[in-house]
């Protein structure tokens, strides 16, 4: 369990899953703002893998890309994500779960491709509903990190005997090694290293992780470069920019396309729950974003 405090108003803190759950789950994440009950702190998601989030916070409001900001219920539930999604919230206490794609295929089993760029209540939606009664569970006694974690573990460890394994399972965990590998650069690249036609990883892809392979090896490239000035803001753009990059301009372009705003406009934003959170990652799981998490981490 590691931690990272900005000022006493922030406190991220990441837990790892058991070792059963380890191909399915990257984190635990409790999130704790404590500030007046009137006050609001804002920021920015980077794109994702899909999480599920609970809380009895009743000031949470979020919205993916361009979409205004709007009130979210006790279980959120997001699939996995290409564009940014800004949030508000005044005081609050919240637990997330965030699923790697094969967690996605055991643990959710519907096409990835139909709930990605998606927030929902996931007690009301069936692909999420079974996870529901965690909202209880978590908070079934004081606020106790440590046993809030177990329980989440416990509740994950009884789910994941209850579900067989998902179609392609070798296949998922094969696509995700080589995504995250530096050396994959192209569709082609990929393709080769899982034994797959382009024709059969697009629809992979589009079940287990919810973008064809050309995003997900655009959106890898840009949080690699994203994920540099996270855990240190003082670096300039040109520093951050992953070796895949030919230029500053390739990078901006797809700042805009992923974040939905210039490189020097989201510079300029605080950011008091992401950049609490990089550090307390990077020192937990080994990587300061969920996207870069390996999946033999």
């Amino acid at each position: 369990m590691t931690s990272q405090r900005i000022g006493d108003a922030v406190r991220v803190r990441f837990f790892m899953p058991s070792p059963a759950l380890a191909p399915y789950i990257t984190t635990y994440y409790l999130t704790e703002v404590d500030i007046a009950p009137d006050a609001r702190i804002e920021d920015w998601l980077h794109p994702e893998w899909a999480n599920l989030r609970f809380g009895r916070n009743e000031t949470w409001e979020a919205g993916i890309g361009t979409e205004p900001l709007r009130r979210m219920p006790h279980f959120i539930a997001t699939g996995p994500t290409r564009l940014a999604a800004r949030f508000r919230t005044g005081p609050m206490r919240s637990w997330g779960i965030g699923l790697m794609p094969l967690g996605w295929a055991r643990l959710i089993g519907v096409a990835a491709v139909n709930l990605a760029d998606r927030t929902c209540n996931g007690a009301a939606t069936p692909a999420y509903a079974h996870f529901a009664p965690l909202l209880d569970t978590i908070f079934a006694g004081p606020p106790d990190p440590a046993a809030e974690a177990q329980r989440i573990d416990a509740f994950l460890l009884a789910m994941l005997e209850q579900r067989p394994p998902a179609e392609d399972e070798v296949r998922i965990k094969a696509a995700h090694r080589a995504l995250v590998d530096l050396d994959t650069g192209t569709v082609s690249d990929l393709a080769e290293r899982i034994g797959l036609s382009p024709r059969s990883l697009e629809r992979l892809s589009l079940r287990a992780f919810g973008f064809s392979p050309k995003l997900l090896l655009r959106r890898q490239r840009f949080l690699r470069s994203l994920a540099q000035f996270m855990l240190d803001p003082s670096l300039s753009w040109i520093k951050t920019l992953d070796c895949q990059y030919v230029d500053q301009a390739h990078f901006v372009r797809d700042f805009k396309r992923f974040m939905t705003m210039r490189p020097s406009t989201y510079a300029a934003l605080e950011h008091p729950v992401l950049g609490a959170a990089a550090q307390a990652r990077a020192a937990a799981a080994g990587a300061a974003v969920q996207v870069l998490h390996r999946p033999d981490a």
